[in-house]
């Protein structure tokens, strides 16, 4: 399972996770977030895979934020067309598309496939004005009837206690987990201890 940690920021903050068991980091710099990293991230974690949260925003800033902070992926949280997807991976990104799932977890079936092949990740996050980081969770049951080729991660108000549900949770394009608000201290300052405990609970 991929665990993924979004919204840092903080130098001593990101090299303490560093010395978790983390697959992937997230860093968004979209400027309307209250976790935005800026254009170029103090310091970045050697090991864990690093990704770029983006929301409509010119590929030419994509881009520059990818070289200057070393991106392994671009996670794209906005309207962008499936071409814009496309573009990206021709350029060499693993691309990661966002969709908002309402609370009782309708999944929006034709947006989907309009994105099938296109993208390496979709990320299912609960629907808000805010793009993510709301701490409030969808009904993960209704991800059943997602029957897409694209292999999915699972975000949208996971919490310290939901570690045995996550384990519990089965789904065969299932293939890890972002957390966020729900782990933090203060946007962007994540709780160390808290997340150090989710993951042994976890893997």
């Amino acid at each position: 399972m991929i665990i993924k940690v979004c919204g840092m920021r903080d130098e001593e903050n990101i090299l303490q996770l560093e010395q978790l068991d983390i697959d992937w980091m997230g860093f968004i710099f979209y400027p309307d977030s209250p976790r935005y990293a800026g254009n170029k991230v103090k310091y970045l974690p050697r090991k864990i895979k690093k990704i770029g949260v983006f929301v409509d925003q010119n590929p030419q800033i994509i881009r520059d934020r990818a070289k200057d902070n070393h991106l392994f992926a671009i996670q794209l949280h906005g309207s962008e067309p499936p071409w814009y997807c496309i573009n990206l991976r021709e350029e060499g990104y693993k691309v990661i598309k966002s969709f908002g799932i309402e609370k009782d977890g309708f999944i929006p079936k034709a947006q989907l496939n309009a994105y099938e092949g296109k993208c390496d990740y979709y990320l299912f996050d609960t629907k808000t004005d805010l793009y993510g980081g709301s701490g409030k969770k969808f009904n993960w049951s209704r991800l059943a009837d997602y029957d897409g080729e694209t292999p999915f991660i699972l975000s949208g108000g996971i919490s310290p206690e939901d570690a045995e549900e996550i384990k519990s949770f089965s789904h065969p394009k299932f293939v890890g987990i972002d957390i966020n608000s729900r782990f933090e201290v203060s946007p962007a300052i994540k709780d160390n201890e808290a997340i150090e405990s989710f993951i042994k609970q976890l893997r």
